[in-house]
């Protein structure tokens, strides 16, 4: 799951006069782990495209403590290791031409060169066979429409096995299909089971995929068919439903669709409706298999203070969805002024535990962050100078609560 710079959803929140966390929140300590110059060499990133308009390709993902990182600019994904050290190249040969362990060198050398003819890049994710999956562009010459649901299909996930060999690329059928609409994230399950997330007009839609590649469930999401709030005053109907994420479960035939609802407010002297205010969060568990929602989770949200005028004011704003751990416990996150707030959310609900994640913004320049199974936190920071690796073992965090 990647974030643009930190203006682009909590400036408005974070600006306001300045704001405090309405509680102390205990700090996880960040690790970090190595650094990444910019540059063309086939150890470097290509983040030059930040002088110019429309969002960064670049993101990470972590699995078994080995890196993984698709530089959507540079055409490239790099695999490392925790100390930074260059794995193995997947590359673009008319982007990325002198490589230094391609070809003959490779032979010798424990790195793997591997070229491909990226476009774009997009999420990548990595199975335990260590199979990788990574989302791209088609040529124009072959993207698609589809007129009715009015989207644009031009995105395709390629596999590639645990010797860099590419296998194929699925699309919504799967080996070859027709392409996806834009494609929000993927992951693997236990099971090396794939699930990419789309966005349509009309909500998302989740493709879930058998170990082979082969189309198990197609899911659409929408206002309408997800859970609506039952209110004691019928005229507070939610004015608007959003739809922020969709997380498959780790081991279950299962998906997490966080849903935001908001009210309308109401000026008290003009009696007429000023706005939308943000009310609850609900995580709704849906039973793909059934097609069936099971009872869904109230997600408490993040309180913020403002003061003006002697004047304090308390706010709240809903958490983005990072994902679910394979022992179940759900992790959301929202940046604030000392760096992010993690939250993590027992299946029951009965345990709920926040940790200060303490970052700089005014270094970073654009982030991505990443949850693995165990509940490791990773992130990726843009900076000037250069680009750092970092996580946050929150898995510690989350097996003691265990043990007890």
């Amino acid at each position: 799951m990647k974030k643009i710079l930190f203006c682009a959803v909590c400036a408005l929140a974070l600006f306001l006069l300045g704001c405090s966390k309405s509680d102390s929140v205990h700090s996880v300590s960040e690790n970090a782990l190595f650094t990444l110059n910019y540059g063309n060499f086939e150890d470097e990133l290509n983040l030059f495209d930040l002088a110019k308009t429309g969002s960064v390709r670049t993101y990470v993902t972590m699995r078994d403590g080995f890196f993984y990182i698709a530089n959507g600019e540079a055409r490239k994904i790099l695999e490392l290791n925790s100390y930074g050290d260059l794995l193995s190249l997947y590359y673009n040969d008319e982007v990325l031409k002198d490589v230094a362990f391609a070809g003959k060198n490779a032979l010798n050398s424990t790195k793997k060169a591997i070229s491909y003819p990226f476009n774009t890049l997009g999420p990548v994710a990595v199975d335990s066979r260590k199979y990788i999956y990574a989302v791209d562009t088609l040529p124009v010459e072959r993207q698609e429409r589809d007129a009715n649901a009015r989207l644009l299909l031009s995105f395709v996930v390629l596999r590639f096995d645990s010797n860099g060999k590419f296998i194929d690329y699925l699309g919504q059928q799967g080996p070859g299909g027709t392409p996806f609409p834009f494609v929000k994230n993927i992951y693997t399950t236990q099971d090396n089971e794939l699930v990419v997330i789309c966005t349509t007009n009309d909500g998302l839609v989740a493709y879930w995929f058998s170990t082979n590649g082969f189309l198990l469930y197609t899911v659409p999401v929408s206002q309408s068919t997800v859970p609506h709030l039952s209110l004691e005053n019928s005229d507070e109907a939610p004015a608007y439903i959003s739809i922020e994420n969709i997380v498959p479960d780790c081991s279950a035939h299962k998906l997490y669709v966080k849903v935001d609802y908001y009210l309308a407010s109401l000026d008290s002297q003009l009696k007429v409706q000023s706005g939308i205010d943000y009310h609850t969060t609900l995580l709704c568990p849906l039973d793909i298999t059934t097609g069936r929602y099971d009872e869904p989770l109230e997600i408490p949200s993040y309180e913020y203070s403002v003061t003006e005028n002697l004047t304090k004011e308390i706010y709240n704003l809903p958490f983005d969805f990072l994902g679910v751990t394979e022992n179940g416990w759900f992790f959301f996150i929202v940046p604030n002024e000392e760096g992010f707030i993690v939250q993590m959310v027992q299946p029951d609900g009965q345990r709920i535990v926040k940790r200060a994640l303490s970052v700089d913004h005014s270094r970073v320049l654009y982030y991505a962050l990443s949850l693995n199974g165990s509940g490791i936190i990773s992130a990726l920071f843009v900076r000037n100078e250069n680009a750092e690796v970092v996580w946050w073992r929150t898995d510690s965090l989350l097996a003691s609560f265990i043990n007890q």
